[in-house]
């Protein structure tokens, strides 16, 4: 394991975070054989970069972004952020999610993956929103893999909704108790 520590970005942080959100999007749209979709992935990139900027403008009252740091080197290796959720899930959910706090942004460099980086910042979240009074919380995947991931710590989705994005690519939705959160802890 890595001497990690989470905390929140600063502004001097910008520069960096927004590469760390370039760099994880092309290794994931690589991974997902989608690397042809350039605007798709520029669109992500971009709206990654508002996020961020929606958080340090309001000192995380829109957008609210935790960041792992590797303190070996100095060096940001992962973000995860809340917000409200998305006008995907509000469409997907016929509205029942509308208003509800998502999950989103959980990314870590490359090469600091399936080494539990992204459950820490997982787990940090979740004691940030039990802090913050929040008791149910959304998180959605369009990503194979990533779906893969958030089975294995939720179980099965909410919402499926089979090939939303093309043949044999669905969109997986789910909805959670922060009381319930103890089981990604393991």
């Amino acid at each position: 394991m890595y001497n990690v520590k989470i905390r929140r970005p600063r502004i001097e942080d910008s520069e960096e975070l927004n590469q760390l959100f370039s760099i994880v999007t092309k290794n994931t749209f690589a991974k997902e054989g989608l690397s042809e979709l350039h605007d798709d992935m520029e669109n992500e990139i971009e709206t990654k970069k508002q996020y961020l900027k929606n958080d340090l403008d309001s000192n995380g009252k829109s957008r609210y972004f935790l960041i792992a740091v590797d303190n070996e080197c100095n060096k940001i290796i992962g973000t995860i952020e809340y917000g409200h959720a998305s006008e995907l899930i509000d469409t997907c959910t016929n509205g029942a999610l509308k208003g509800m706090y998502e999950i989103g942004t959980v990314f870590v460099l490359p090469d600091y993956q399936r080494r539990g980086i992204g459950t820490l910042l997982l787990n940090a979240m979740f004691l940030t929103l039990l802090g913050n009074g929040v008791q149910e919380f959304c998180l959605d995947s369009g990503y194979i893999n990533a779906q893969k991931i958030w089975e294995k710590k939720f179980g099965k989705p909410d919402y499926l909704l089979k090939d939303y994005w093309s043949q044999g690519t669905d969109h997986m939705i789910w909805r959670r108790s922060t009381k319930d959160m103890t089981i990604v802890f393991k």
